[in-house]
């Protein structure tokens, strides 16, 4: 079953779109297949799963790992819809600030592909939302960074009403400008 991927705004980051098979029962995909990932993006080596659900009105992000631990991405929603979001902040990069920002939904089965040297993060749209994503590093919470979600350098356009939920990791987030990079 091949992967159709598509083209962002960032070249480097994909969106994936699955062969989703339907009928009376319910559907079948699938999610993660090495081979026909590699085809069409390269060798990937994931290390670990992380699953998180959330309430509508959170924000999760945006967050990202130093090196030697920078963390690739593989994101799906599988509960719900949130908007997520995908930052450049490698300094040299030609597009360094510049952001993207998509729907994935449990309806929709898109998922987002997000190399190293990206910072991630997505808002909730529904009333709870589950998002499910494969890295290609461990999480180090000594590495771990967070970019203020209302940076105004940014200015990204989350599309919410309400003030958002944060935790405490990221209401601590900085500004891009005082961020440690990559």
């Amino acid at each position: 079953m091949p992967i159709k991927v598509l083209d962002t705004v960032l070249p480097e980051v994909k969106i994936i779109e699955p062969e989703v098979y339907g009928d009376h029962r319910g559907f079948f995909m699938e999610s993660w297949n090495a081979r026909d990932f590699s085809k069409a993006l390269g060798e990937v080596r994931f290390v670990q799963d992380c699953h998180s659900k959330s309430t509508k009105g959170v924000i999760r992000g945006l967050h990202y790992q130093l090196a030697p631990y920078t963390q690739a991405k593989l994101v799906r929603c599988i509960e719900g819809t949130v908007y997520d979001v995908v930052v450049d902040i490698r300094k040299d990069s030609p597009r360094f600030k510049a952001w993207f920002g998509i729907e994935l939904s449990a309806r929709n089965f898109r998922q987002l592909w997000i190399p190293e040297g990206f910072a991630h993060g997505f808002a909730v749209m529904t009333e709870s939302a589950q998002v499910f994503y494969k890295t290609t590093q461990f999480w180090y919470p000594e590495y771990e960074r967070v970019i203020a979600w209302n940076d105004p350098d940014l200015a990204i356009d989350w599309p919410i009403a309400e003030t958002p939920n944060l935790s405490e990791k990221d209401l601590k987030g900085v500004r891009l400008s005082l961020a440690d990079l990559l």
